[in-house]
């Protein structure tokens, strides 16, 4: 998952020396990598960095009070006034109710880019939508203008729960289960496919100037107030069609099958790379861990249970905001 380069060319070799020289493995694209920085930081962008962090910091706390205060419908109203935008294409499905007049949900399956994926869509859609999510910080959940459902890796508690919300009203999902900034889709989960027969896809992306949203090492909390603190962050909402009955589980077709078509249309339509890599590949390569909560290396919960016990209760109550516990 690492990139590899080519070794450089001395204007001193001739033809004969680099036909002699060992070839070396081809480009591979870097998939997974952290930190919060868009830009390199040269001397002069981090002076402007610096410089905008303060405005960054008020500005953020502008843009997510508006989306707590403010009804949804208003929102995109105010969002260009505060530096914000979402491009939408394709057409949103109407809300629809059911024989006896209760409302029947949609499953929204989503790409994901950042944890503002569902939040995006229902500020498109302009209605209530639940946004299935783990791994959450408290803080974000408190932040969320929209309804969550924590979910619990435990398949028949997690399927349960989501066709309860489902019961309810729309519901946005992200099978691949955590993010990934850069071209690539990761695999699928197949669960979503078991739930419903009106499955619309949704292709999510971002873009931004300073700080990436995402981070697997880092405080998850700040997630949204790091997207929300670039000058200008822009989101792309592209709906596609539902799902016919034929590509559906309805029609027989296996649950995997339906998520490996999912995920190959919303790849076709970003421009991405369909892969095989999960949350856990992703997670042991940057943080060590397979992307559970509270899960650590062995080495590092030896290492922690000598710490006295104050350091132990302060680190615990930090990782309130934490997407881990800190080590």
């Amino acid at each position: 998952m690492q990139e590899q380069l080519q070794p450089p060319l001395s204007v001193d070799d001739d033809d004969d020396d680099v036909a002699r020289r060992p070839k070396c493995p081809p480009f591979r694209p870097v998939i997974f990598h952290d930190g919060r920085l868009v830009r390199r930081p040269t001397a002069l962008m981090s002076i402007a960095i610096l410089l905008w962090i303060p405005l960054g910091v008020l500005l953020a706390v502008v843009r997510i009070t508006l989306g707590l205060v403010l009804p949804i419908q208003a929102l995109p109203y105010v969002a260009p006034f505060v530096g914000g935008a979402v491009i939408t294409r394709g057409r949103p499905p109407a809300p629809t109710t059911g024989i006896n007049g209760s409302p029947t949900g949609v499953l929204f399956v989503c790409t994901h880019r950042t944890l503002m994926d569902p939040v995006a869509l229902a500020f498109v859609l302009g209605r209530r939508v639940a946004a299935v999510t783990y791994s959450l910080s408290r803080l974000s959940e408190i932040l969320s203008p929209i309804p969550t459902v924590r979910l619990t890796r435990d398949r028949d508690t997690d399927a349960a729960r989501m066709r309860a919300e489902l019961a309810r009203g729309d519901v946005a999902v992200c099978p691949e289960g955590t993010t990934c900034r850069e071209p690539f889709l990761l695999r699928f989960s197949a669960l979503f496919a078991e739930l419903s027969d009106r499955i619309v896809p949704v292709a999510t992306n971002y873009r931004v100037g300073l700080f990436h949203p995402t981070t697997a090492r880092g405080w998850k909390a700040m997630d949204p107030i790091f997207f929300f603190m670039n000058p200008r962050p822009v989101y792309e909402v592209t709906f596609l069609n539902q799902l016919p009955a034929e590509a559906t589980c309805a029609a027989g077709r296996s649950p995997v099958d339906v998520a490996n078509y999912v995920q190959r249309i919303l790849a076709a339509t970003l421009g991405f790379e369909c892969t095989t890599f999960t949350r856990k590949d992703k997670y042991r390569v940057l943080a060590g861990n397979d992307g559970i909560v509270g899960a650590k290396p062995a080495a590092t919960a030896a290492a922690a249970a000598t710490k006295p016990g104050w350091q132990r209760r302060v680190k615990e109550v930090l990782g309130f905001l934490r997407f881990t516990k800190i080590d």
